[in-house]
């Protein structure tokens, strides 16, 4: 990442234009044609690399491994799956080339059109998606450049300050409220270019209400006051109601663009880097969830015995070298070829963005609260959100056994109940690294055991990830002041603001 990372791309092409001739743009400009990039383009492009990622290898590899979805098998030695630090630098381009990219519709694109049919309702989906997308970032790694970062080409600032998140999440929240509100009915959308939604400002409208929830929660614990704030008016407003209202980046049928991030990573030939994690093989053995054989295959020994008996068993995350050398990885599941690793699969895996199970999931929390619901109702959207996280793609499973253990929420103390919640949402979350990293960061459930490899934490998983490492060079005096305020510097074991 060079130092133009935070310069849109046609600010870019101005600029070095300007350096090379007078009137660069009336020679370089076709009589007959725009030179103005379809605004749903970038949105169908920046909904695409939002949400692939979610699934892709280096994530599935470092946050996967985190939320103990995914194991490494013999790339254990992938340093980050072992708690051992390293710069982020994927992370941090690939978001702020997507923010870039959505910019550009604000500050070029539809620049002008805020209040007209044309452009108030796309400009509003469009900054749904930034804040979406800016909301992760910070998440992940605390302090980032916010509002120093996306602006017009006339405003470029190469070595932006870092906010502090406190201030960026009051930032998020009002730019969400204004976006909502400013979708109007009857607008020009972006029609099939959405990925999404297809142009539905209705479907829109939910999902804005339903980022709204999560972001309330995600600050619950920093800031109180204003998370039930925040809670309480998007559990009032209209919300994701169903699993055809999921917000997903649907596949198609033409191999190989049906691929699932997280099946092209089988496809490519390496099945051997993505073992399914000890700690949710074993849950989903324990309770007897019938999505075991959905989300992992039987080991390939187990599968050769005579009689058959087929054996799920999950390997654990962060092993030491010495542990690395005994596994045999026939003794382990692989991600189930019947379905993540499916190369044939009949309906395609979406690349899920906001389920209604994560609503359902999100509006029991808020019930034990009694923010916005009744502590009584919270088992009622449990419940719902079991069965909704059952009955989507690639499950299927619309008739739950009735030896399933976690059907219900049984009465305990909160904690207890939200420890249910959480676990249930967690396994829901399988395929979406960031997200079911930064939710059991959040909350600490389900408890999971860090593995035996010590790293960088002292044998702890990481709290956040590492700045880049050209952050110190490019923008060094910045780089040092957001450093300075965490609390052990830019390290895994860093606290961030929203992390209590």
């Amino acid at each position: 990442m060079k130092a133009t990372r935070y310069i849109g791309a046609a600010a870019l092409l101005m600029l070095a234009g300007s350096a090379c001739t007078k009137n660069f743009e009336q020679l370089n400009t076709p009589p007959t044609s725009s030179v103005l990039m379809d605004p749903g383009l970038v949105l169908t492009k920046a909904q695409k690399d939002a949400n692939f990622q979610q699934g892709g290898e280096g994530v599935n590899i470092q946050f996967g491994s985190w939320a103990q979805h995914w194991a490494s098998g013999n790339v254990g030695v992938a340093k980050t799956s072992r708690y051992i630090q390293q710069p982020d630098d994927g992370t941090w381009s690939s978001h702020y080339a997507i923010i870039r990219n959505l910019a550009q519709i604000r500050n070029k694109l539809l620049a002008g059109k805020e209040a007209t049919p044309e452009g108030r309702s796309r400009l509003a989906i469009a900054r749904i998606m930034e804040v979406a997308v800016w909301e992760r970032l910070t998440a992940l790694y605390g302090d980032i450049p916010y509002s120093e970062s996306g602006l017009s080409e006339d405003k470029v600032n190469p070595t932006p300050k870092y906010d502090d998140q406190k201030e960026i999440y009051k930032d998020l929240i009002t730019q969400l409220n204004k976006a909502i509100s400013q979708i109007t009915n009857g607008d020009q959308t972006y029609g099939n270019a959405d990925m999404y939604y297809k142009g539905d400002l209705n479907l829109w409208r939910k999902y804005g209400n339903a980022l709204k929830l999560q972001i309330g929660m995600r600050i619950r614990k920093a800031d109180p006051a204003l998370a039930q704030q925040v809670v309480t008016e998007a559990m009032a407003a209209p919300l994701i109601a169903s699993n055809n209202e999921t917000a997903a980046v649907q596949m198609v049928t033409t191999l190989p663009a049906n691929y699932h991030p997280v099946m092209a990573q089988y496809a490519s030939g390496s099945p051997d880097l993505q073992y399914v994690a000890k700690a949710l093989v074993d849950r989903l053995v324990a309770t007897k969830d019938p999505r075991l054989t959905l989300i992992a295959s039987p080991t390939a020994n187990s599968q050769k015995t005579v009689p058959q008996v087929l054996v799920y068993r999950g390997i654990d995350v962060a092993l030491t070298d010495a542990d690395l050398a005994a596994v045999v990885r026939a003794d382990y599941s692989l991600a189930s070829t019947r379905t993540w690793f499916n190369r044939t699969i009949a309906t395609p895996i979406p690349v899920y963005v906001m389920t209604y199970a994560d609503v359902c999931f999100l509006r029991a929390e808020a019930a034990l609260e009694g923010w916005g619901a009744t502590t009584a109702q919270a088992a009622t959207f449990y419940q719902e959100g079991v069965k909704a996280a059952m009955a989507m793609n690639p499950y299927f499973i619309t008739t739950i056994p009735a030896d399933f253990t976690e059907q219900t929420l049984p009465s305990g103390t909160k904690d207890e109940q939200l420890n249910k919640i959480m676990t249930q949402r967690w396994i829901s979350m399988f395929s979406r690294s960031y997200d079911a990293y930064l939710e059991w960061r959040r909350t600490g459930y389900p408890a999971l055991t860090p593995g035996k490899n010590i790293g960088s934490t002292n044998g702890t998983i990481p709290r956040r990830t590492a700045y880049p490492s050209d952050e110190p060079i490019l923008n060094g005096a910045n780089y040092n002041a957001a450093k300075a305020k965490l609390t052990n510097g830019d390290a895994y074991t860093s606290r961030i603001w929203i992390d209590k």
